[in-house]
């Protein structure tokens, strides 16, 4: 029996729909709890109770693929999660739309039961050895029974009838989450360099671990040369797996999404200059206990178990909850909440493609996710610009409305100011090697794919960067004293200048962008900086040829 999502306000007199929402919320939380524990189950069976090794099997790349698609699932599921939670009026509209037929229903439970047994037939049939040896042929049999197992939880969770209807409630705010939480693996290899790039987080981390194990009362033998550590017979090399990055990413990641979510009431200030930094390290001494629990398990319990549990799913799976953790924390505290901001006179939010700060941050998402996208579809990754320029444009068009109505009058000082960055960017080019494969276009392909690129550097990239890093960010970092603002100047500045890998050009030119941007308290005046900066490198790189510049 459908409803309206009027029904929900019916008086608690009307005790016969009352009784059958009660039924209906009890159904769709049991069905959310059971998909949860089945995902659970299949991320503990193969990377905790089976040992799964990529680098052992005989198709090594499916299964990376399909170990980041399952890490995905797992990141975009707990996005949805968030997303579902902190929107009311779309959870009620879900829990109302769970009211599948009976016929209907046992049909999508027969493909789900087929599809999640399908999921355990290798691990049922094979031991460890034989399913890295044999990996190949069990992989139609994974992908098959994972299609069927989220085929058939998707229409028990969601009629088809209803589907289109809560796709268009959810909006972009949907998209936006779903693109965020897709981004998390790929933030989590962005920042894994910082590993080794700073070797007090190696040794912090390595006698962090010392120490725990002591005071459990454990022999600790370890070898700072190596960064082995261990007791009992049982030790490990604690390398890029044991840093714990995946939780920074998991932090970030989940941080940003429910920043969005709750920005009418959160206190976006305390909440990341407070408690985002809080939280990173409660995750990095959480690994820390993590890692000596496992040596722990690995000496006196069982050296498989513990090996199993530095896997990286494992991984993923302990942080997931670790961040949602602090999440509820912050949900908590009344002092990192503000009163709802005062609805319009019509009592409806704007859409969010008319929101200033959703305009800000999806693009640069778009940006970020098209060139992973690029990286992974063309061997020649500069060849794929056109299709990345595209989707950039495509994001920029869907928040038009907020983005052309910022103020973009000529300023002479942030023309001059592009100038000089541009002139900089190119008097200490160190050159290098051109892009691999475009020597193999010729004649339109050469024109159009040169087009593409001068247009998305001059014109795409500054809107979306400056949108971002000072259009966003730096706002969100600033504070009415001079310390928060020249905070907030250096923090962005440093981002943009790690994004670029020129550290100390990108972040010279990012200060210059900053300043322009503070000068008249003006977006416009940034992008405009930006643009005539990147257009003096397009055209300097269009008449010599050198495309290395850009």
């Amino acid at each position: 029996m459908p409803f309206s999502r009027d029904s929900w306000n019916a008086p608690v007199g009307c005790g016969r729909v009352t009784r059958i929402n009660a039924v209906l919320r009890h159904q769709f939380q049991k069905l959310t709890v059971l998909f949860a524990l089945e995902m659970l189950a299949i991320i503990l069976v193969f990377q905790v109770f089976s040992s799964v090794e990529c680098s052992l099997t005989d198709s090594e790349t499916a299964c990376r693929a399909l170990r980041g698609a399952t890490i995905r699932i797992l990141c975009v599921g707990i996005g949805l999660g968030l997303f579902i939670w902190f929107r009311p009026h779309l959870r009620r509209r879900l829990v109302a739309a769970a009211d599948n037929p009976d016929g209907e229903a046992r049909r999508w439970w027969a493909v789900h039961l087929i599809g999640l047994g399908l999921i355990f037939v290798p691990w049922l049939r094979a031991d460890p050895v034989s399913l890295n040896a044999e990996f190949q042929a069990h992989l139609a049999t994974l992908l098959a029974g994972a299609v069927l197992a989220a085929i058939g939880a998707l229409f028990l969770l969601l009629p088809r009838r209803d589907l289109p209807g809560l796709l268009r409630e959810g909006g972009a705010g949907l998209a936006l989450v779903v693109l965020v939480a897709l981004l998390i693996p790929d933030l989590a290899d962005a920042l894994a360099p910082l590993w080794w790039a700073f070797r007090g987080l190696i040794l912090t981390t390595f006698y962090g671990v010392a120490v725990v194990l002591a005071a459990l009362g454990f022999h600790v033998v370890l070898s700072p040369e190596t960064a082995t550590i261990g007791t009992e017979g049982f030790f490990v090399e604690m390398a890029g797996t044991c840093s714990g990055i995946e939780g920074f990413a998991l932090t970030a990641g989940f941080f940003a999404i429910y920043s969005v979510l709750m920005r009418d009431t959160l206190r976006l200030g305390r909440f990341w200059l407070i408690v985002f930094p809080l939280a990173l390290l409660v995750s990095w001494v959480f690994n820390i206990f993590r890692i000596a629990a496992l040596i722990a398990i690995g000496a006196r319990l069982s050296p498989e178990l513990a090996v199993n549990g530095f896997h990286s799913f494992a991984g993923w799976l302990f942080f997931t909850l670790l961040a949602l953790g602090v999440i509820w924390v912050v949900q908590a505290r009344p002092s990192l909440h503000r009163a709802a901001a005062t609805s319009r006179g019509t009592g409806a939010p704007a859409p969010l493609r008319e929101d200033l700060n959703a305009a800000l941050i999806a693009p640069f998402i778009v940006f970020m996710l098209s060139g992973l996208l690029v990286q992974s579809l063309w061997q020649s990754p500069a060849l794929g610009y056109p299709l990345q320029a595209g989707l950039m444009a495509a994001a920029l068009w869907m928040f038009r409305k907020p983005l052309l109505a910022l103020d973009w009058r000529l300023d002479p000082v942030a023309l001059m100011a592009g100038l000089v960055v541009g002139a900089g960017w190119i008097l200490f080019s160190r050159g290098g090697a051109a892009p691999a494969g475009l020597s193999k276009l010729t004649g339109a392909a050469l024109a159009g794919w040169i087009l593409c690129r001068i247009l998305g550097t001059t014109l795409l990239v500054p809107m979306i960067e400056e949108g971002f890093f000072r259009g966003y960010l730096l706002r969100l970092l600033s504070g009415p004293a001079a310390w928060q603002t020249a905070l907030s100047v250096a923090v962005t500045s440093l981002a943009f200048a790690l994004l670029h890998g020129r550290v100390i050009e990108a972040g010279l030119a990012g200060l210059v962008f900053a300043l322009v941007a503070l000068r008249r308290g003006r977006l416009g005046d940034a992008v405009l900086a930006h643009a005539v900066a990147n257009g003096l490198v397009a055209l300097t790189a269009l008449l010599t040829g050198d495309w290395t510049l850009i």
